[in-house]
């Protein structure tokens, strides 16, 4: 039995096998065969090659680079500080024009704070106190401004701390001190690459007279890379002085989606812009503080303590390059040959 198995496998190896087809004459089978045909190469035109754009090669890893830079002038008077000019130079964090950037919308100042004791803040849960014994000396408060000295302050109900005092007020001004700066502008230039294709772009088109007078609109500038502040909160959905009050994050998002086939000058950006930090609770808003140290005439040290609130801007980049693939000439052209020996490069080693 084995043995007639193995003689039939051995001499199966010369048999020659051939396909054979069967016509079935039934014009139901022969449409519903043709309508398959015809949707698969609907498929493969319509869908691969002109919605999805099949013959094209893509890039999207986009290399960018971006700056910025900001203007604007306004004139603040408060009790604190009397009149002040502010300008570029005061309002925006950090001055050398980076994707992302602060610009002070309010702020909290208190000046001529000295190291001493004072009463904690009453809205520091931890510095409440009825007794001494409720102050623990040299425990720091949590979220607080300083250390504990172990004694309580009746007249306010709260610990006594060794701190810069006096301690700095709990809520900023209802109305933005720096609210003007809706009007002032930012020129962004974002320059992008797509190094498979050794393409790049800028979004600044002209940096003549136009440059300087334009401001961007979806409409009437669409290429103008100079926005006023208080559109682009606008265009994120929020009123800018609402904003300004506590401050908040806005994306500037700038997407290149670039169909390298047509003209140098069809390859433009566009822009958007959104909201990016949470504002639906009580902890919402940007804001940080920063200090100033001086001495006076007898030495001794001073400091003037500013917490800002401010808005800030993340400018994002993104896109994708799309160039027509050279299919046909690699494989479809007379000369062939000829481009695929520039293309591909051949190299010989010895083997290992």
């Amino acid at each position: 039995m084995a043995e007639g198995t193995w003689k039939s496998l051995c001499l199966s190896v010369f048999d020659y096998k051939t396909e054979k087809y069967v016509i079935a004459q039934n014009k139901k089978v022969g449409v519903l065969f043709r309508c398959i045909q015809l949707a698969v190469l609907g498929y493969i035109i319509g869908w691969v090659f002109i919605t999805k754009k099949g013959y094209q090669d893509t890039e999207d890893s986009i290399q960018s680079s971006v700056m910025t830079k900001l203007k604007g002038v306004t004139l603040t008077n408060t009790s604190a500080n009397g009149p002040r000019l502010w300008d570029a130079v005061d309002y925006v964090f950090p001055p050398q024009g980076d994707s992302v950037f602060f610009v002070i919308t309010n702020l909290i100042q208190t000046p001529d704070q000295k190291l001493g004791h004072c009463p904690e803040s009453s809205k520091v849960p931890d510095a409440k106190c009825r007794t001494d014994d409720d102050c623990n000396p040299q425990e720091a408060v949590v979220a607080g401004n300083g250390i504990k000295t172990g004694h309580c302050i009746h007249e306010t109900g709260t610990c006594e701390i060794y701190a810069w005092c006096p301690i700095e007020k709990p809520s900023p001004p209802i109305n933005p001190i720096l609210g003007k700066a809706e009007n002032f502008t930012v020129y962004i230039k974002n320059s992008v690459r797509f190094s498979k294709f050794s393409f790049s772009r800028s979004n600044v088109k002209d940096t003549g007279v136009y440059l300087k007078n334009c401001t961007y609109d979806e409409i009437n500038h669409p290429y103008c890379p100079v926005f006023r502040l208080g559109d682009i909160v606008s265009r994120a959905g929020h009123d800018f002085q609402e904003m300004a009050i506590k401050g908040g994050v806005i994306g500037i998002l700038i997407e290149w989606n670039c169909d390298l086939d047509k003209s140098y000058s069809k390859c433009i950006p566009k822009y958007s812009f959104t909201r990016l930090d949470d504002n639906s609770n009580n902890t919402s808003g940007y804001n940080f503080r920063f200090a100033k140290y001086y001495k006076n005439i007898s030495g001794e040290e001073y400091r003037t303590l500013t917490k800002v609130f401010g808005i800030r801007f993340d400018v994002m980049v993104n896109g994708k390059g799309v160039f027509f693939c050279d299919l046909v000439l690699l494989y479809m052209m007379k000369k062939s040959t000829v481009y695929r020996a520039r293309k591909f490069e051949s190299v010989k080693y010895d083997s290992l």
